[in-house]
């Protein structure tokens, strides 16, 4: 569905995509509950998202994308296939995601593991977090 919606942006005329989707349990294993995984495939667009974690104070790492993961998802049966097997799974399903995006710069966000706290603290209350929200908005106002 995540796959549609990026083809539909771009249908539309999208210059610039950006998601954000509880896509993977990998990215809690890579990441932890503390930082959430970002992917794209523009330097430019990833440096201004990078310019909005500044000032919201959210925690991102970025991760690699690339032929050699891209051929993880090669399929015999179609194009490509969904899972690339059981090492690398946020970096596999945002590649696959990657393929709907084309050449349109694009940022995904895998938020899986900092979503929801179980504990608040000081900055953030119990239950759902909104992750991402602050930095998309500054990210899309400042384009």
């Amino acid at each position: 569905m995540l796959a549609d919606g990026l083809t539909y942006a771009r249908q539309l005329g999208a210059t610039h995509l950006i998601d954000a989707a509880t896509l993977t349990g990998a990215i809690s294993v890579a990441l932890g509950k503390i930082t959430a995984g970002a992917f794209s495939n523009d330097d430019a667009a990833y440096s201004k998202f990078e310019s909005a974690l500044a000032i919201s104070g959210e925690k991102f790492w970025r991760l690699p994308l690339g032929d050699a993961y891209a051929d993880l998802i090669k399929s015999d049966i179609g194009d490509i296939k969904n899972t690339g097997g059981r090492w690398g799974g946020a970096i596999i399903a945002a590649e696959f995601l990657h393929v709907f995006a084309e050449d349109t710069p694009w940022i995904h966000l895998d938020i899986a593991s900092t979503c929801w706290v179980d504990e608040g603290r000081p900055w953030l209350a119990k239950g759902p977090t909104g992750i991402a929200i602050r930095s998309i908005i500054d990210f899309a106002l400042k384009l």
